[in-house]
């Protein structure tokens, strides 16, 4: 559990990273926008909407990250798990017969279900 974490504070920081200094800026290239300067201030208060929209791109690539890095794959280990076999061995002789068989075809002996 603590590799985990550790593991998940190091993919901010890169995640941070790459949305800071990557897409970021590429989103921002066609308006020339710079979210992280992004700020409006009332009352003397300053609310800086740009960092917040940051941390939601941060938030979009750690999902993505994780769906396709840990999601995905586990969900396919677990349906080849998940599936039956479809032939088993014959009690006798040991060949390989169909799973719905209820007698094997070389020593004729009868299958449990």
């Amino acid at each position: 559990m603590a590799i985990a974490v550790i593991m998940g504070v190091a993919l901010n920081s890169v995640v941070n990273g790459l949305v800071t200094n990557i897409i970021t800026p590429l989103m921002s290239i066609p308006g020339h926008i710079d979210f992280s300067s992004m700020k409006f201030a009332i009352n003397g208060s300053t609310f800086t909407y740009g960092d917040f929209i940051n941390a939601v791109i941060n938030f979009i690539v750690v999902s993505l990250v994780v769906f396709f890095v840990i999601v995905k794959p586990v969900a396919k280990l677990q349906k080849k798990a998940d599936e039956k076999p479809a032939t088993k061995s014959g009690p006798e002789c040991f060949s390989a017969i169909p799973v719905n068989a209820r007698k094997c075809a070389c020593c004729t002996s009868l299958l449990e279900k």
